[in-house]
C-alpha cells in the first residue's frame, strides 16, 4: 500500500512540477562564478568527494560551494544537508529548513549533478535561485541553461566539458 502511495505522490509532484515548468523562463545573469551549489542524487554519492575536489582544483573555494544531497532511504545519515522523497508533501512542498534554505540562496552556478529525472530533484532544480544552472542533456531541458552530454559516472568528462564552456562565457 506504502509502495502505491509513493508512486501517486511521485505521479502528483511530477505532474506539478512539468505544469510549472509549462511557462517558465530561464534567466540568466552574465556574472562570474564565485559560489557553487550541488544538488546530487545519493545513488551518486561515491562521486562527490572527487567532484568536490575538482572543483576545489579548478578554481571555487571550499567555503562558496553547498552541497544538498537526495537519499532514498530517510534513516541514512549525510555528511552534508539531505532530504528524501518522505520530506515532500503532495502538494510538491519541501518543509525541511536546510532545503529551503539551499534552494533559497543565490548561487551563481547550480550543479544538477544527476542523470535520471526525480521529480523531487527536478523541484528543487527548478525552484532554485542560482543565476546559472548547468545540469545532463538526459534531464529535462527546461530546468537548466546549460546540459553536457555523458552520465553522472563520468564526473571528470562532465566537469571538463562544463569549465571548458564557462571559459567561453567568460564566466570564469
Amino acid at each position: 500500500m506504502a509502495m502505491f502511495l509513493n508512486y501517486i505522490k511521485n505521479f502528483l509532484t511530477k505532474k506539478a512540477v512539468k505544469k510549472e515548468l509549462v511557462n517558465f523562463k530561464l534567466s540568466y545573469e552574465d556574472s562570474k562564478i564565485k559560489t557553487v551549489g550541488v544538488v546530487i542524487d545519493a545513488i551518486d554519492l561515491k562521486i562527490l568527494n572527487d567532484l568536490l575536489l575538482d572543483l576545489i582544483h579548478k578554481g571555487i573555494e571550499k567555503q562558496a560551494i553547498s552541497v544538498l544531497i537526495y537519499k532514498t532511504n530517510a534513516k541514512e545519515e549525510m555528511e552534508y544537508p539531505s532530504f528524501c522523497f518522505n520530506d515532500l508533501s503532495w502538494s510538491g512542498t519541501i518543509n525541511k529548513i536546510e532545503v529551503n534554505e539551499f534552494v533559497n540562496q543565490k548561487f551563481d552556478l547550480l550543479i544538477n549533478y544527476y542523470d535520471t529525472e526525480k521529480a523531487a530533484l527536478l523541484l528543487i532544480s527548478y525552484r532554485s535561485k542560482a543565476s546559472f544552472k548547468v545540469g545532463f542533456s538526459s534531464v529535462d531541458k527546461r530546468v537548466n541553461h546549460f546540459m553536457i552530454s555523458t552520465e553522472a559516472k563520468n564526473h571528470a568528462v562532465f566537469l571538463n566539458e562544463l569549465f571548458k564552456y564557462l571559459k567561453i562565457l567568460k564566466k570564469i
